[in-house]
């Protein structure tokens, strides 16, 4: 803690031009600032502002804290930028310390509901059976495989063993050749998401050439398996931009470019179900274009499949000799159509599945025998089986709200398929569905060793009337002895942008908030696509208000019924709901008791301003590009959680980020941090705690992250004063 003191002081004398007290000499014996029993007798670090203003459209923007982005990045090495984060990281260990019994009950309370030698359902692909699982004292998985035909377990790969060492580790793919010989791999060793690709020889365990680095994480192998396709990234700006083939046996300098995107769209590689075909992809957020190329002729000509038209989304399957093809040419919600394997361009395309207003077609996967097209009816996940003679049915599931999907289902001649399964009070739940019986099996329930007796909750759908007159869905979840008489706290989370929709799903960590007497929901708002794309398209571009509209509208309305008060509210979002968190506490702060954002991306209008991020371009159809639009930068500005910082009263804050997070930068959340600490007029508790070691997901390893969440539900529970 001597170290953490040190630095704390070492910001106060070098950076922090404008406090005058520093800690240790302020002689106060009150405290520096309070939320609840959360305490702070230090002053927090403090930013320099340094004058820095810029001009678009006739409009000038100051902007004090500019500095916080080192001009070198991706590599942040400037002694200042890291001063300061460190300093917040140690002012974040000062605050949190006192408590640090509560934040480990916490944790232990999370671990005992952790499965610790947990296992997946086994599946098989080709000759061999496949599992991962975890040791008990593990962070990482063990993948394994046995061959069908009989013969002993083989470890394909230990992750605990490739993270030795590692601050940071995520697998990112592991993808085996179609005769089972070989496996490639993947893995980020930082955050940044640039994976360093690898190729084992499973026969052996020997390496096989050199790494390639700075790819994507995704590969396809040629049906021989002599060549491996992989996606490479731009050296400074991450964008995945083109495609390429390794031989074996080869040297990475006599790798070729099979196909490189000339425009800002991404790159992604992928495999038709059938395994014929591999799929070149490019795109953005709302516009696509695909091609082909046979997986045994991985040199051939792509095949387009339709030149990409902006605001159309399609993406492709294939079975029967025929392309399958979900696309929203010419309803919003998607239809699917077929063409021939010859030729599928637009010319040749026959409608099978009509798009519709009530069914939202959101995914689908071709089988040998059948398909099975994921959709969404009022809300609601649903699963349609459809042979491809014409007969088709739905899955039923057992309760009448949930979340359902397509699970683990590699191959492509099957009689069954296997979906996953979860409800805000049934836990994540493996079903096997036999298209003979048609009659759900299941696989594996998430254990939970604590114990867990559903019958204690009590889960709810209600319908929230927003400010301009729509009905907002809203999913909530409470013990039953819970009184709705506005005297127990409500947590309410949200995200709401590039059509994610934030199902009602289970979660054996929110147990330890439900059994402290809150009540849990989470807001289906706009910018999602809960109730279909116009949802989608209701909370984007000039309507994107409405997501922080509806956001604090459903709290209001849970309030009117009982859940919660104001001050008592707490909320939590990340990334874009990290934006979301942002903007609520500017419209109405005093509604919240506390507010957590995760790598919130809250300096919307720099980003947006800035092409030269990967991210921005094909982030212009979401937002807005106030490039080149007087009128997506004034309504941006508008909302921007950054630009829109007054002095005012906030509520309790608790902010993170990852030095190496492609997505967010991490010196968003650091300005808006600064900019609060200097206009917030109240002494409640702002903290800033940044991943020094990783990206936009946080630490890697099952309990380090695991002990990520218990900081957070501490955090909730001392500044809501119910810890």
């Amino acid at each position: 803690m001597l170290y953490f003191r040190f630095l704390l002081l070492l910001l106060m004398t070098t950076i922090s031009g404008c406090n005058e007290e520093r800690p240790g000499d302020s002689g106060r014996s009150e405290p520096l600032s309070r939320s609840g029993t959360l305490v702070a007798t230090v002053a927090p670090p403090v930013a320099e502002r340094r004058d820095h203003s810029f001009s678009h459209h006739g409009i000038t923007v100051e902007d004090p804290y500019s500095w916080l982005r080192d001009a070198g990045y991706p590599a942040v090495d400037d002694p200042e930028v890291l001063a300061y984060l460190e300093a917040e990281n140690a002012y974040f260990e000062h605050v949190m310390k006192p408590h640090k019994a509560l934040t480990d009950t916490i944790f232990e309370e999370l671990k005992s509901r952790l499965k610790l030698d947990d296992e997946a359902v086994p599946w098989r692909d080709g000759d061999y059976i496949y599992q991962w699982r975890f040791a008990a004292d593990s962070e990482y998985r063990v993948w394994t495989r046995r061959p069908i035909a009989g013969g002993a377990e083989q470890v394909i790969m230990d992750e605990t063993a490739r993270a030795e060492g590692k601050e940071y580790f995520r697998l990112g793919t592991l993808e085996i050749s179609e005769d089972g010989r070989l496996m490639a791999w993947s893995a980020d060793y930082s955050g940044a998401e640039r994976f360093e690709l690898h190729i084992m020889d499973l026969e052996t365990g020997a390496t096989i050439d050199q790494p390639i680095g700075d790819t994507g994480g995704s590969v396809a192998w040629s049906t021989d398996g002599e060549n491996l396709l992989y996606v490479r990234l731009q050296q400074e700006r991450w964008r995945p931009y083109q495609i390429w083939s390794h031989r074996l046996g080869t040297g990475p300098g006599e790798d070729r470019l099979l196909y490189e995107e000339p425009t800002e769209f991404f790159v992604e590689l992928g495999q038709t179900q059938s395994r014929r075909y591999l799929t070149f992809s490019a795109g953005d957020h709302v516009t696509s274009e695909v091609r082909l190329v046979p997986a045994d002729e991985p040199f051939a000509e792509p095949m387009l499949v339709a030149e990409r038209q902006p605001g159309i989304e399609y993406e492709v399957d294939h079975a029967e000799d025929r392309f399958y093809i979900r696309v929203n040419d010419t309803h919003k919600n998607f239809r699917i159509v077929t063409a021939p394997e010859t030729d599928p361009q637009r010319d040749h395309w026959q409608e099978l599945i009509a798009g519709s207003d009530d069914h939202y077609l959101t995914g689908f996967t071709c089988f040998r025998e059948f398909m099975v097209i994921e959709e969404r009816i009022e809300g609601l996940d649903q699963m349609r089986v459809r042979t491809y003679d014409g007969d088709e049915h739905y899955v039923t599931f057992p309760e009448t709200s949930y979340t359902a999907g397509l699970g683990n289902n590699p191959e492509f001649d099957v009689d069954f398929i296997r979906l996953f399964y979860e409800s805000m009070v049934t836990p994540d739940t493996v079903f096997d569905y036999p298209l003979e019986t048609r009659e759900l099996v299941t696989r594996k329930v998430q254990e939970i060793p604590s114990g867990y007796d559903a019958s204690l909750y009590e889960t709810q759908r209600l319908m929230a009337p927003a400010r301009d007159g729509v009905e907002v869905p809203v999913s909530v979840v409470y013990r039953k002895d819970y009184r709705k008489d506005n005297s127990q706290p409500l947590h309410i989370y949200g995200y709401g942008a590039y059509a994610i929709a934030s199902t009602p799903w289970f979660s054996s960590t929110r147990a330890s908030l439900l059994d402290r007497g809150f009540a849990y929901a989470i807001a289906h708002v706009r910018g999602g696509d809960e109730l279909g794309y116009h949802w989608y398209e209701d909370g984007k571009l000039e309507r994107r208000t409405n997501t922080f509209n509806d956001f604090v509208d459903v709290t209001r309305y849970l309030i009117e019924q009982g859940f919660g008060a104001e001050g008592r509210v707490s909320a939590t979002g990340g990334s874009a709901g990290g934006e979301l968190m942002g903007a609520i506490v500017n419209q109405d702060p005093a509604l919240w008791g506390a507010v957590v954002a995760h790598v919130p991306f809250v300096d919307v209008l720099n980003t947006m301003l800035d092409a030269s991020l990967p991210l921005t371009p094909t982030e212009w159809p979401e937002w807005g590009n106030p490039i080149e639009s007087k009128s997506a930068f004034e309504l941006i500005r508008s909302y921007s959680p950054y630009d829109q910082v007054e002095a005012a009263d906030y509520p309790p804050l608790l902010v993170t980020a990852g030095i190496n997070d492609p997505r967010v930068t991490y010196w968003e959340p650091a300005k808006w941090t600064a900019r609060l600490r200097h206009l917030k007029t109240d002494e409640n508790i702002l903290l800033l705690k940044t991943n020094m070691g990783a990206g936009h997901g946080g630490k890697s390893g099952r309990f380090a992250s695991l002990y990520e969440v218990a900081e957070e539900f501490a955090f909730l529970l001392l500044t809501m004063d119910t810890g």
